[in-house]
């Protein structure tokens, strides 16, 4: 009766948010869990649920399965404005539930926190667990790296279900060995693409065989430590591939998979190693390959990571950014194109994107390539401005605004290419400043 009476009241809420205009983002699972911390026990689910982690590129993964499983006439429920913490997936489930708990889907597609996932999935059921990648972020919330892989390994000592890894980040590859009896392991890999490089170019975590600790050896980086590596004492790095892409082609947007061609709208390799974790995970459920092939074509978030517009003639190219990592694949991509461009880099440093923005000295701002100008903004505009600077960039050609407006309209008073990242809390208000020049 009392998770009854719970649900019911969100349920009232949750009306008068949508007169009100409002989302409500996480309030309604906030609230539930505050009354009651064992109400996922009560949701009657029948259907697969699936979740995708990472520290980068669960939003764009999460969207897209969850978009090619309603292209081949699924019914999905899913987080895909975020909220992926265990009250904004709450809130999800409080939205799409009867009265009785009861959830009315073909599959529940949920992108989640890496931190969350002992926690969420302690009274939820879970039948497949995509890992992306781990990197540094936000130290001052979620501590090392390790630290979090040392929790979601302990999770998966009991886990049984389906576990689809990148296979080329040492830091996720490791986790297939944390249950040995859990047989339902898949790894995804990309073939060496046009970019990879025989050094590490940015800062890395995968250095040492978690194993046995010696130095990994690398036949090449793809970006940050994804690459080929093995441990050339224990032979970590072995792995059996499900899926892999080859024949990456940035210029043309497309890569293959099982003698499969396959296009997007997306030219980074970041996100072809997570299309190939769609394809890894929808392959599971067997969706067809053609239905495959024409969603990822037609399949776009346009909501800050790499969107493109174009605003008052100009090209512009959108991303999230929140650690050194997502920064420095942006700057790849940007180097990448050999249009001459600018940039805007917007950092903030509200509780959300961590107080702590000592990250910004791993960014590589060393071999920026035809970039006549830098305009920078947020709470630590000057700070992300002194980076750059200490590169060796022309100081010149910076100019720090900690009006978003103003720096935004500094960025179009030219009329070239512009390149624009963002961290958490500035992407959003980034956006809508760019788009009210539209």
């Amino acid at each position: 009766m009392k998770n009854f009476l719970i649900i019911l009241i969100m349920k009232i809420l949750n009306f008068i948010l949508k007169i009100l205009g409002k989302k409500g983002g996480n309030f309604l699972g906030k609230l539930a869990y505050d009354w009651n911390d064992e109400i996922f026990k009560y949701f009657k689910i029948s259907c697969p649920v699936i979740a995708v982690t990472a520290t980068n590129g669960k939003t764009m993964t999460n969207n897209a399965i969850g978009f090619l499983f309603k292209e081949a006439g699924k019914k999905v429920i899913s987080n895909i404005e975020g909220n992926n913490m265990e009250t904004g997936i709450l809130s999800t489930l409080l939205k799409n539930c009867s009265l009785t708990g009861k959830i009315n889907a073909d599959f529940l597609v949920f992108e989640v926190d890496e931190g969350y996932i002992p926690i969420l999935f302690k009274d939820l059921r879970l039948d497949t667990l995509v890992i992306l990648n781990f990197f540094r972020d936000q130290l001052d919330r979620n501590g090392e790296v390790e630290s979090l892989i040392l929790k979601i390994n302990e999770f998966l000592k009991t886990y049984n279900g389906n576990l689809v890894l990148n296979s080329d980040d040492p830091n996720v590859s490791r986790l297939a060995k944390a249950n040995p009896e859990n047989k339902n392991i898949y790894y995804f890999s990309v073939d060496k693409y046009k970019f990879a490089t025989k050094e590490i170019k940015e800062a890395g975590e995968g250095k040492f065989c978690p194993f046995c600790n010696s130095k990994l050896d690398y036949d090449y980086y793809q970006y940050s430590h994804i690459g080929k590596f093995k441990c050339p004492n224990c032979k970590y790095g072995n792995n059996s591939i499900f899926k892999i892409a080859k024949n990456v082609n940035l210029e043309n947007k497309s890569f293959e998979v099982d003698g499969i061609n396959y296009k997007t709208k997306f030219n980074s390799i970041y996100n072809i190693y997570n299309f190939t974790a769609v394809i890894s995970v929808v392959s599971l459920y067997d969706i067809d390959t053609n239905i495959i092939q024409k969603a990822l074509e037609k399949f776009q978030l346009n909501n800050g990571r790499m969107e493109e517009l174009i605003i008052k003639d100009c090209k512009t190219i959108i991303n999230l950014a929140k650690n050194p990592t997502g920064s420095n694949v942006s700057l790849r991509i940007l180097n990448e194109d050999n249009d001459e461009k600018e940039l805007l880099f917007v950092l903030n440093d509200n509780l959300a994107d961590g107080k702590d923005v000592s990250w910004i000295w791993d960014i590589n701002f060393d071999e920026l390539k035809n970039v006549s100008r830098i305009v920078t903004s947020g709470s630590r505009a000057y700070d992300i401005a002194i980076r750059i600077k200490t590169s060796g960039y022309d100081d010149n050609k910076i100019f720090p605004h900690l009006n978003l407006d103003e720096a935004v309209k500094d960025l179009y008073s030219t009329n070239s290419k512009k390149y624009v990242i963002a961290n958490y809390t500035a992407l959003q208000p980034t956006r809508k400043e760019i788009l009210s020049l539209k």
